[in-house]
């Protein structure tokens, strides 16, 4: 029966920045120029804000997959979810004891346990908007105990409760290189830690189907999705560590088969560095691969759906006679969000594409870093992994090409539908000014028929007063032959001096407004400069007459007379 293991000690800076794993980053063993004080600081008080989004305060959800690959114990495969603190501390064999010695620190820390080949520690979420599965202070016990670097939490804040999308536009990769012989300093014997590692941490995205609409595609609803991945490699030890944070459990899965039953055995034997190092570029490829994940798909449906919405405008009859679609702003905004979609996707694989090319990079310059015992023995698996990314990158750009066409297209069908839009005002406008004209003619009918009627009207009316009573002369009944007389002498001059009046105003009227659209021509008279000669008397004056030529403009008033425009119409000699 094997008993329990005995407790190993752990350097006391080790003891001392786990036992003040609360105030992670500032409890970190190894400092660099970029964890100065000022900058701890800041991290600090980032988390402090972005915590109650980002950590999940209820202790009964709590759930962090754990999977460790070859221990020390000699097991293949050892996995666990935990979900409180005290589960996280029995599963990192963490020991904990009260000190007897009279030790600079109150409790000893120890440990029970190497840590395994390789370890993924994944957290997550049920969505990309939701709260992560991990408390605070789990998070940073996590942190403390792998020493990582702090420019991880940066990737994490994409995640969390929050309503709109996460930040899209935030990419990055940050490295720390501890590859030379000074870094034994931090080795950590105990955890099988020889001090000489690199940490990498970045974030990939892809895009995926969220919900499907049977009765119309184009209501289908696809989200860019987030993966942050940090990694650690001793090139000593050979020990790896993976940290990832996801919005859902995928990249987990993903891991099993990579790491399983069914998995190639280079991709799963860590008994060597050398095994160790090409395992963990398998890994790498299958984050990148998982950003490959239906762009395709995606962009073939944003192409279908632009088409949908404007072939009309393309393909569509116009003209007198011709059914065609009567166009809305409404259609030039759904074509702007179209086309901001496709902005964005070109936007997150160009982004993909500078992580790929930073994180190929890296491993070059690993290569030939004198400092990197692997470099010699695993060249060809370096050669052979950039060899794939470059693939992937080429998928990548073939993908802008496509996106970057789309954008094209769906400006310039934007651009279409607006000058239907001006078209289609422009034609309420010519029926708006033909029933204006129709108006015009009916009004002047009627101002004509007014004008002759007025004068007798008015004379009827006149004679209708007791001014003029003709009643009880000669000739009986109702009928006076000299009201009428009079009647005819007074409405036939009247009527015409009316239509004559009336032609008269009218012809002034144009003629003023002729007057006033003709251009008056203005000259300007040249300025004699008088110039006193040096030997002339005071009384002797030159009149000097410039050679320049001068400019005539044309002035035409406006017909309100508020305004004037100039222009230069020709140029008059001197």
């Amino acid at each position: 029966m094997a008993g329990i293991p005995a407790a190993q000690p752990l350097p006391e800076a080790f003891q001392k920045s786990f036992l003040e794993a609360a105030t992670y980053p500032k409890n970190l063993v190894h400092r660099t120029v970029q964890t100065y004080p000022g900058a701890l600081h800041r991290i600090e008080n980032r988390l402090d804000e972005a915590a109650d989004r980002l950590f999940e305060p209820d202790t009964g959800v709590l759930d962090v997959p754990f999977r460790d690959l070859q221990l020390a114990s000699g097991e293949e495969l050892s996995k666990e979810n935990i979900e409180s603190r005290m589960e996280l501390e029995q599963w990192l064999k963490v020991d904990l004891s009260i000190d007897q010695t009279g030790g600079p620190l109150p409790v000893v820390v120890s440990t029970l346990a190497k840590d395994p080949k390789c370890r993924l520690i994944y957290v997550w979420a049920d969505h990309s908007r939701a709260r992560l599965k991990i408390s605070r202070k789990m998070l940073m016990l996590i942190l403390t105990w792998h020493q990582v670097m702090p420019a991880y939490l940066d990737f994490m804040y994409v995640f969390g409760e929050q309503s709109d999308q996460p930040d899209l536009r935030f990419t990055g990769f940050r490295e720390q290189t501890n590859l030379g012989l000074q870094f034994q300093r931090l080795a950590i014997p105990s955890l099988g830690r020889s001090g000489r590692q690199f940490q990498i941490c970045y974030n990939l995205k892809n895009v995926e189907l969220k919900a499907r609409d049977d009765d119309n595609f184009v209501h289908d609803e696809w989200s860019i999705r987030q993966a942050a991945i940090h990694h650690q490699f001793d090139i000593e030890e050979g020990t790896t560590l993976w940290l990832l944070t996801k919005g859902s459990l995928d990249l987990h899965h993903r891991f099993k088969e990579l790491t399983g039953k069914d998995a190639r055995p280079e991709d799963k034997n860590f008994r060597t560095p050398e095994e160790s190092f090409r395992a963990s570029l398998s890994a790498h490829l299958l984050w990148c691969y998982w950003s490959t994940d239906d762009w395709r798909s995606y962009l073939r449906w944003l192409e279908t759906a632009i088409q949908e919405e404007s072939d009309l405008a393309v393909l569509g009859p116009r003209g007198a006679g011709h059914a065609h679609k009567y166009y809305r702003p409404q259609d030039v905004q759904s074509l702007q969000i179209w086309e901001e979609k496709a902005n964005t996707a070109i936007m997150v694989l160009e982004s993909n594409i500078d992580i790929m090319q930073s994180l190929t990079g890296f491993y070059k310059r690993l290569l030939a870093n004198k400092e990197f015992d692997l470099g010699t023995l695993r060249s060809d698996d370096i050669d052979a992994f950039v060899a794939q990314i470059n693939d992937i990158i080429h998928d990548f750009r073939s993908q802008i090409g496509r996106a970057t066409d789309l954008v094209k297209v769906t400006n310039n069908r934007r651009e279409l539908i607006m000058q239907h839009l001006e078209s289609q005002s422009a034609e309420r406008m010519e029926v708006l000014n033909r029933n204006l004209e129709k108006e015009a003619i009916v009004v002047r009918i009627i101002t004509i028929v007014t004008l002759i009627y007025l004068p007798a009207t008015f004379v009827s009316t006149f004679f209708s007063t007791d001014v003029i009573k003709y009643q009880g002369q000669d000739g009986g009944g109702n009928y006076s032959s000299i009201a009428m007389e009079r009647w005819i002498e007074v409405t036939i001059p009247l009527t015409l001096l009316t239509l004559i009046f009336a032609w008269v105003s009218k012809s002034w009227a144009e003629k003023k407004r002729i007057q006033q659209e003709q251009p008056v021509q203005l000259q300007i008279r040249p300025q004699r400069i008088f110039q006193q000669a040096a030997s002339q008397t005071p009384q002797q004056v030159m009149i000097q007459v410039p050679s320049v030529p001068y400019h005539a403009k044309w002035r035409f008033p406006s017909r309100q007379n508020t305004s004037q425009t100039v222009l230069p119409l020709h140029t008059l000699g001197p």
